[in-house]
């Protein structure tokens, strides 16, 4: 069987990670979901009776009162533990083969002491330059693979105000115009975010930066969410 495993989408549940999903026979995800509505997404593109095994992550608030923050399952013969955070792990991993975290957004593999350490990164709202990253484990009889899934970039994905569609980099200048030119017709960044189906944070930031800088280029634009990603890093 095939399982994905992810974690750290943070209210942004993207095309390719749906379509891993989709071929997949079971869903683990370490935390860190940060609403109901993105919840339910994932398991709607879910197969159909396949075992969905999560856990509450620090950002996940009210909505997710009563989540565990531990789980121990078994799936094709293999013994997991799943967290959200590395250093909630507790001492005693019993009989666990395979042990999962997220919280850092980023990617990890590891064997220690006979057992797989697996963290598959963030494949949600991108931090900094980290890449976007998440798991799938191949299972049966009691063995397994990983296969470390990379994702490309882009503002793309379902979050709180639905679909959003990708931006490529190539034509990231062109978007950040038409975003420039919808805000000096004042333009509310919902509207703006809607019309355009944009993540309302990638919009919010394009508006900002215009305003701080009177008179920067589209192009100036992406070079200075470029270097504020960097010097935040």
């Amino acid at each position: 069987m095939k399982a994905a495993v992810l974690s750290d989408t943070h209210d942004l549940l993207r095309p390719e990670v749906m379509e891993q999903i989709k071929v997949c026979d079971a869903v683990i995800h370490a935390g860190d979901i940060s609403s109901r509505g993105i919840l339910d997404q994932i398991m709607k593109c879910g197969k159909k009776d396949a075992p969905f095994y999560v856990v509450r992550g620090n950002n996940d608030k009210e909505w997710a009162e009563g989540m565990p923050e531990s789980l121990t399952f078994v799936l094709e013969g293999v013994r997991f533990l799943l967290v959200h955070n590395k250093k909630d792990v507790p001492k005693e991993l019993g009989d666990s083969q395979i042990v999962i975290c997220g919280h850092s957004h980023k990617y990890g593999e590891e064997m220690k002491d006979g057992r797989l350490w697996l963290n598959p990164g963030s494949c949600g709202k991108r931090r900094f330059t980290q890449p976007i990253t998440m798991a799938v484990l191949h299972l049966e009889d009691g063995k397994w693979q990983v296969e470390r899934i990379d994702i490309a970039h882009g503002e793309s994905g379902i979050g709180k105000e639905g679909m959003k569609r990708s931006v490529a980099a190539a034509d990231m200048p062109q978007t950040v115009n038409h975003i420039v030119k919808r805000m000096e017709k004042g333009q509310s960044i919902a509207r703006i975010s809607g019309d355009l189906k944009l993540d309302p944070d990638f919009v919010e930031t394009v508006c900002r930066i215009k305003v701080t800088h009177p008179g920067v280029t589209a192009a100036g634009i992406v070079d200075k969410m470029e270097v504020n990603r960097s010097a935040e890093k």
